[in-house]
């Protein structure tokens, strides 16, 4: 199943472990870096995304064990340089909003200061805490800075040392001088059939959102924290029982539409008694899925942009939690009237134009996706340089029921002026 999958969707290499039943079994193909000739190996690290969101959110929750930190007191009471927030900036952020991305805050921290100076003229947000889910990385670079106020080390550090090393995992990072070496990515092109290495570009101040690089091994190994000991767990005082079920606990208002059922701290729900996290890395692509009721984990690493393409293999093959999208089985409608304007989530600008029956969505000026409506405010988003079908998103009413967000890839961006409809 590996290969074929892998081989369909031009992916140079993959790894893909499963724990079941109190064993490991681990599964390789193909070379570690295109026509390089080196077998990618079971130990090999690959650079995982935003999985590593939740490992951030275990390294918290080990703190909150530890007396160290409460999940409901706000994060400014630990991060000073946040007291003085720039106008529009959401107040009353805790760390609780911050892991399950209900912190209101933008997506993407573009020219964050590495050091404390200065943070707080950059955090800014899109909808007040609490209130709903919006992806951001913002939010986990902050739970980061937040990390190294309470351990006085940084994010790199103590993720290494409180964290993984009890667990007995050597981890390499995207950025900094990390003595381990990881595999590098590939950019693929399915039409073109064009395979090409790529660099990882992570700022360092965005580590904890995604600079780690782990085997699939690694990941389930991992993920055994999140388990009972009777299926296997690993916890060993770790992290308490109580914090541990709090992580895989649905969030109040946290409606990931698009991406997941659900959504704990760190981790998504998936329905059935699964959670995990997707990663997206510079040419890698990642999945990691834990059954909390049977004890079985699953992880998939690929170094290529296409590997999402394994995934669904995989979930046929083994069963593993997965998201379906309701716009599967919704009826197409007409363009919702009033959904053509403006939108914004920090400097991203989303613009959708509505032509007749037909949405176009541009995103900074550049065409993105043709957006096919359904009932109930949602669409499928259909990628104009791929022609593939995207995670699905919708459109947000207001109290005045006037459409005023579109929650996109899991990011909420808010109306600003209204564009001119096409009839």
């Amino acid at each position: 199943m590996l290969e074929g999958a892998a081989r369909a969707n031009q992916v140079p290499g993959a790894q893909l472990a499963v724990f079941e039943n109190g064993d490991t079994r681990a599964y390789t193909f193909g070379e570690a870096e295109h026509r390089g000739g080196v077998a990618l190996t079971a130990d090999d690290k690959l650079p995982i995304g935003s999985i590593t969101k939740t490992f951030t959110a275990a390294l918290a929750m080990v703190l909150v064990s530890d007396g160290d930190l409460d999940l409901d007191d706000p994060v400014a009471d630990y991060l000073p340089e946040l007291r003085r927030l720039s106008s529009g900036s959401p107040a009353g952020l805790t760390t609780r909003h911050l892991l399950s991305h209900t912190g209101g805050l933008t997506a993407e921290c573009p020219g964050l200061p590495a050091g404390r100076a200065g943070w707080s003229r950059w955090v800014r947000g899109v909808q007040a805490p609490g209130t709903g889910f919006s992806y951001s990385n913002l939010g986990y670079a902050l739970a980061g800075r937040l990390v190294e106020a309470v351990t006085g080390v940084p994010w790199t550090a103590a993720v290494r040392d409180i964290l993984l090393k009890p667990l007995g995992i050597t981890p390499a990072f995207v950025v900094g001088d990390s003595p381990e070496q990881y595999v590098p990515g590939h950019a693929v092109n399915l039409a073109t059939r064009r395979v090409r290495r790529v660099t990882q570009a992570l700022e360092p101040v965005e580590a904890p959102a995604g600079a780690l690089a782990l085997s699939a091994t690694d990941l389930v190994t991992f993920a055994r924290l999140l388990l009972r000991p009777a299926l296997g767990g690993t916890a060993d005082g770790l992290v308490a029982p109580a914090e541990l079920a709090e992580m895989c606990r649905p969030v109040p208002h946290a409606e990931p539409f698009g991406l997941a059922d659900g959504w704990g701290l760190g981790v998504a729900l998936f329905g059935a008694g699964w959670v995990g996290h997707d990663g997206t890395a510079d040419g890698t692509s990642c999945q990691l899925r834990v059954d909390l009721n049977t004890g079985t984990a699953v992880a998939l690493t690929t170094n290529a942009s296409s590997g999402n393409g394994v995934w669904p293999h995989v979930v046929d093959e083994l069963g593993a939690g997965d998201y379906t999208a309701p716009t599967r089985t919704a009826h197409r409608v007409p363009p919702p009237r009033g959904c053509a304007g403006i939108y914004y989530n920090g400097d991203i600008e989303y613009a959708v134009f509505v032509e007749g029956d037909v949405i176009r969505l541009v995103v900074d000026d550049e065409p993105a996706a043709r957006l096919v409506p359904h009932e109930g405010l949602m669409f499928s988003v259909v990628d104009l340089n791929t022609g593939e079908t995207a995670r699905p998103g919708r459109f947000l009413r207001n109290s005045g029921a006037e459409i005023d967000r579109i929650q996109i890839g899991g990011r909420v961006a808010r109306r600003q002026h209204r564009a001119r409809e096409v009839a």
